[in-house]
């Protein structure tokens, strides 16, 4: 049954997720906060920033107006960078239906407070007293796999999981997103969903770094299986299921992302590998590296649950402190030897 959604952001992810649930026959209206950029869109019908070469259809709707945006909306679609969800969903808060389901596609951790998409939404509105009016909490989920913008767009097969605590609203999004090529399945671990979702952009980072020194596949495929081991050991430790980790969400999403030439974090790690400064990359990039300031506060978990993640506390130091990734690649490599652990 067709729906009224409004999806928050006017990124490459937030783009598609409109295309495919205009697709579906569903109400879409896109909300950003840059009227300059809404009325762009609207003229021009194509994202040329993030999703350049896709016309959007007349039937999708655009707006910058947070008041508008949320009107008869059925379900929202949270699309911003991890970093930005908090100052936005302030502005927003007044203007959220209650009861209304949100299901995030964001992927991070919030460097400052150790919280991940879902928790930051649902901080933002109840400090906002936008929970339900009878104290039930907002369904709120995630949706999370191996998504690539660029083939979302072309309608190119992919898989992702709808996680969520409530197992009616997982349902929900399973029958409201999936089509013939688009295939969604849910996933009751919403912690290690989302937490995989991030992990994996600082592993992607590392991977970047291997193919801008050109190290080889044998040590690009090595730093997935042991990046794996590590993030699924800080999962467990707070408390996910290590099931997760290696389902499409998990070992799914990581592969793609280190091996992806478009994808931003990878691209961002070859570029350091090659020897050119942080702030200069960022700066050439379209859109959020969300493994950097996810990179901090996954060094921070570590030492809070008391995990080894060398690799991301390798990646930590060579964006923050200034080590050279050929460096870190041999400290990683003349490590103590000891056999071989998953977890």
């Amino acid at each position: 049954m067709p729906q009224a959604i409004t999806i928050v952001g006017d990124g490459a992810m937030a783009t598609v997720m409109g295309l495919l649930l205009d697709g579906q026959g569903h109400r879409v209206t896109l909300f950003g906060r840059d009227p300059d950029a809404i009325a762009t869109l609207i003229q021009t019908r194509v994202n040329q920033r993030y999703l350049p070469g896709y016309r959007l259809p007349e039937s999708l709707r655009f707006t910058a107006d947070s008041a508008r945006s949320f009107r008869d909306a059925q379900l929202i679609v949270s699309a911003i960078p991890t970093q930005y969800l908090r100052g936005l969903w302030r502005g927003l808060a007044p203007h959220v239906p209650a009861g209304v389901g949100i299901v995030s596609v964001s992927k991070g951790i919030e460097k400052d407070t150790l919280l991940r998409p879902t928790q930051i939404i649902a901080d933002v509105l109840h400090d906002a007293g936008g929970d339900d009016p009878d104290g039930s909490p907002r369904p709120l989920a995630t949706l999370s796999g191996p998504t690539i913008a660029d083939e979302l767009a072309k309608c190119l097969p992919a898989t992702v999981a709808a996680a969520a605590d409530d197992d009616g609203f997982a349902r929900l999004l399973q029958d409201t997103f999936a089509t013939h090529w688009f295939r969604v399945y849910t996933n009751d671990d919403l912690l290690g969903v989302e937490l995989a979702g991030a992990t994996k952009n600082c592993i992607a980072l590392a991977a970047g770094m291997l193919d801008g020194l050109q190290a080889g596949i044998n040590a690009k495929s090595a730093l997935l299986s042991r990046g794996l081991a590590e993030i699924t050991r800080l999962g467990v430790a707070m408390g996910a299921s290590a099931q997760t980790f290696f389902g499409v969400t998990g070992v799914g999403d990581l592969a793609t992302t280190c091996f992806s030439p478009t994808g931003r974090n990878r691209t961002c790690g070859e570029a350091l590998g090659r020897g050119r400064k942080l702030d200069e990359v960022l700066a050439e990039i379209p859109g959020v590296v969300e493994g950097v300031p996810t990179a901090k506060a996954v060094v921070a978990l570590a030492g809070k649950y008391r995990v080894e993640m060398p690799i991301c506390s390798a990646i930590y130091r060579v964006l923050f402190e200034g080590l050279d990734p050929l460096d870190g690649i041999q400290q990683l490599m003349t490590r103590e030897p000891k056999a071989e652990t998953l977890g």
